[in-house]
C-alpha cells in the first residue's frame, strides 16, 4: 500500500510503498479516506515536535482520518462502517491508569504515544489497524468532513475543562474570544456560535483581502487585528471576555488572557510554545486571578467522548462554512500540494486515498 512517511534526516514527506497491515486480535483494519494536515504535522516534519516508532528511521504521518471499515475482524464494527480514530494509544509497556480510565487524553507525554506524532506510525496510508475501542462511528452522511473530527474533538475537550473550572457558580458566557485565525481557531469559532454565544471576536495578523477574515465575519464574528489591538487591550477596544481560546502558541497570550477576561472569566490554553523567557507583571497577573474569579486551564488531546461529541458538532455546523474551511484536498499524486506554506489562500488541506 502507498503511505505518506516523513524519513529521519529528511526535509518533505514522500509517498513510500508499505506492506498493508494484518489486524490483530480486537483490531479492525481501516480504509483510508481522507486525512488532514495541521500545524502539528509541519512541525513534526521539521523536527521540533514528536519522534519516531521505536526500531524506525520513518514515521507515516496523519492524525486526523477518517475512513471505512474494511475488515470488521470479529468487533462490533460492521464493513463499510465509516469510523474516526483516536490519537493516543498506550506506550510500549502496556495500558496505564490513564488508559484503563478511559481518559487518554489526560496522560503526561511520557506515558502515552500518539499516532502520527510521537512514538506511533499514522494514518496517512491507504489502510491503517487500530483497537475497536479508539474508534468512533462517523454518519456515511459527514464521511467527507469526519476527518475534521479529531481537530473539532480537541475543542470539544478544552470547553468541557474551561466550563467545570467555572462550575462552582452560576456562569453563563456570552462573549468568546479565539486567538488565532488559523483552521482550528475558526473551527473553533465556529463551534462556538453553534453553542449560541452572543458575541464572539477572532483574533489574528492578516491583512484584507483575506479568506479567514471573510469567514469569521461570514459567522457573524468580528475580526481583531492584534497589530492594532493587542490582546491585553481587547477589553477596552471591545468588552471583556468570558472565554478566551488561545490556538496561537504564542506564550506571552497565556499571560495576556489574564487581562482579556471578564471578572470569572477563563482561558483555555491550547497553543504549545518554544522555550522563550521574558518579563511579565506576575504580581499583577496574580492579583487579577484571585481578586477577580479568574482562570487559567490547559488543554492537550481528546478521548472517545470528545470524539463523539464533534461527530455531533460538526453534523450542525453550516455546509458553506465546512466549504469554506476546507479549501484543498489533493491525492498521493498531489500530495506536496497539501503541505504547502506560504498561500494565503489555504486555510485547511486534506490528503484524499478513496473515493467518497
Amino acid at each position: 500500500m502507498e503511505a505518506v512517511v516523513i524519513r529521519r534526516g529528511a526535509s518533505s514527506p514522500a509517498v513510500e510503498e508499505l506492506p498493508r497491515p494484518d489486524p490483530d486480535a480486537g483490531e479492525v483494519l481501516v480504509r483510508t479516506l481522507r486525512v488532514g494536515v495541521d500545524g502539528t504535522d509541519h512541525e513534526v516534519i521539521e523536527g521540533s515536535h514528536g519522534g519516531y516508532p521505536e526500531g524506525d528511521d520513518y514515521l507515516v504521518l496523519g492524525h486526523e482520518a477518517v475512513g471505512v471499515v474494511a475488515d470488521a475482524n470479529g468487533t462490533a464494527f460492521e464493513a463499510g462502517d465509516v469510523v474516526a480514530p483516536t490519537v493516543r494509544r498506550p506506550p510500549a509497556d502496556g495500558p496505564n491508569e490513564y488508559f484503563e480510565r478511559g481518559e487518554p487524553d489526560m496522560a503526561p507525554p511520557e506515558a502515552c504515544v500518539e499516532r502520527g506524532i510521537d512514538g506511533a506510525h499514522g494514518f496517512m496510508a491507504e489502510y491503517f489497524t487500530s483497537p475497536a475501542e479508539y474508534l468512533v462511528h462517523v454518519p456515511e452522511e459527514l464521511a467527507e468532513w469526519g476527518f475534521l473530527v479529531e481537530p473539532a474533538s480537541i475543542t470539544e475537550k478544552a470547553l468541557e475543562h474551561a466550563a467545570a473550572s467555572r462550575s462552582a457558580f452560576d456562569w453563563t458566557p456570552e462573549s468568546a474570544l479565539v486567538l488565532g485565525n488559523g483552521s482550528l481557531g475558526l473551527l473553533t469559532l465556529a463551534m462556538l456560535v453553534a453553542r449560541g454565544y452572543d458575541r464572539t471576536y477572532c483574533l489574528g495578523r492578516r491583512d484584507r483581502p483575506d479568506p479567514t477574515i471573510d469567514v469569521i465575519e461570514k459567522l457573524g464574528a468580528t475580526y481583531i487585528d492584534s497589530r492594532v489591538t493587542p490582546v491585553p487591550e481587547v477589553p477596552a477596544a471591545h468588552e471583556p471576555m468570558d472565554l478566551v481560546y488561545e490556538a496561537t502558541g504564542y506564550a506571552r497570550h497565556a499571560f495576556e488572557s489574564i487581562e482579556a477576561l471578564a471578572p470569572g472569566g477563563v482561558a483555555a490554553l491550547l497553543g504549545v510554545p518554544d522555550p522563550w523567557r521574558f518579563e511579565v507583571d506576575g504580581g499583577r497577573l496574580h492579583e487579577e486571578l484571585v481578586m477577580t474569579n479568574k482562570a487559567l486551564v490547559g488543554s492537550v488531546n481528546s478521548n472517545t467522548s470528545h470524539f463523539a461529541a464533534a461527530v455531533e458538532t460538526l453534523a450542525d455546523l453550516p455546509a458553506w462554512f465546512l466549504d469554506d474551511l476546507v479549501t484543498g484536498v489533493h491525492g498521493l499524486d498531489d500530495c506536496e500540494a497539501a503541505f504547502a506554506d506560504g498561500d494565503e489562500t489555504t486555510i485547511k488541506t486534506a490528503v484524499q486515498f478513496a473515493q467518497i
